[in-house]
């Protein structure tokens, strides 16, 4: 297997942008770099096969497996589209209700953007969220017992689902690793997949947060299936299995960096 040491100094540029960006494609790299998509190609075989990224058609993605590898990764992976979809999340969301949130950067984009709510009630499975919202004089928040993941602050474990299981929110906000083209909403471990099928289950109104990236990714663990979602909200939707999905579920569309929204 090749290692770090082995890549050229294209191919780790490349590798630096995906883990920037989250997902890089063919053309865009050829001119950018001056040379062939065939040699492109080779590039991202070259760290595909060093189990650095993952292939898709016409590009390349960040592995699901540094999905909670670190946190601040994470956080940089695209930002711009990320702070769109949760200011377009957050407007969504009328004052005095009761709100579950799972673990993850999308999510707490979301969060972030609900300081000038009021009469939230917020139950969320991560005490970064938590952190983050529990001075805003509008909130309430509660957070379930468990253990905390390091990389996250993730809280996970049975009594986080047996927690959730107790209340019934009027909106359940999620995120995923990935969403597969035949609609399945992907992570890669079970216990907090486990967390976020009881915020589906446990709630009116599901609005799935996840930037497009995330339609080129993997996960090992299934958490629901894009039927199970009321409003998806993404910046750009330019996968046809995906829309042709919504539609066919009557799941909203939500383009969160159409020129039309602030």
């Amino acid at each position: 297997m090749a290692n770090v040491d082995k890549f050229s100094s294209r191919q780790e540029s490349i590798l630096k942008q995906i883990k920037g960006h989250g997902s890089v494609h063919v053309e865009n790299l050829a001119e950018e770099f001056a040379t062939t998509p065939q040699t492109i190609r080779k590039d991202l075989q070259i760290l595909a096969d060093a189990n650095r990224i993952m292939r898709f058609h016409g590009g390349a993605s960040l592995l699901t497996g540094l999905e909670y590898t670190d946190f601040e990764i994470r956080r940089k992976i695209s930002p711009r589209q990320k702070e769109a979809i949760g200011k377009t999340v957050a407007n969504r969301i009328p004052n005095n209700i009761a709100l579950m949130i799972n673990a993850g950067t999308t999510t707490l984009a979301v969060s972030r953007e609900l300081k000038h709510h009021t009469g939230l009630k917020i139950v969320t499975d991560n005490v970064s969220i938590a952190n983050e919202i529990r001075l805003f004089e509008g909130v309430e928040v509660m957070v379930p017992a468990g253990t905390v993941r390091r990389s996250d602050g993730a809280i996970l474990g049975e009594t986080a689902v047996d927690f959730i299981r107790m209340f019934r929110a009027d909106i359940g906000i999620i995120g995923a690793a990935a969403i597969s083209s035949d609609g399945a909403l992907l992570d890669y471990d079970l216990r907090e997949a486990n967390v976020a099928r009881e915020i589906i289950k446990n709630s009116h109104h599901v609005i799935l947060a996840a930037d497009s990236s995330k339609f080129h990714g993997s996960g090992t663990v299934q958490i629901g299936h894009i039927s199970q979602v009321d409003t998806l909200v993404t910046d750009q939707c330019q996968n046809s299995s995906i829309s042709d999905l919504c539609q066919m579920h009557n799941v909203e569309l939500v383009l969160a960096m159409r020129k039309d929204i602030a």
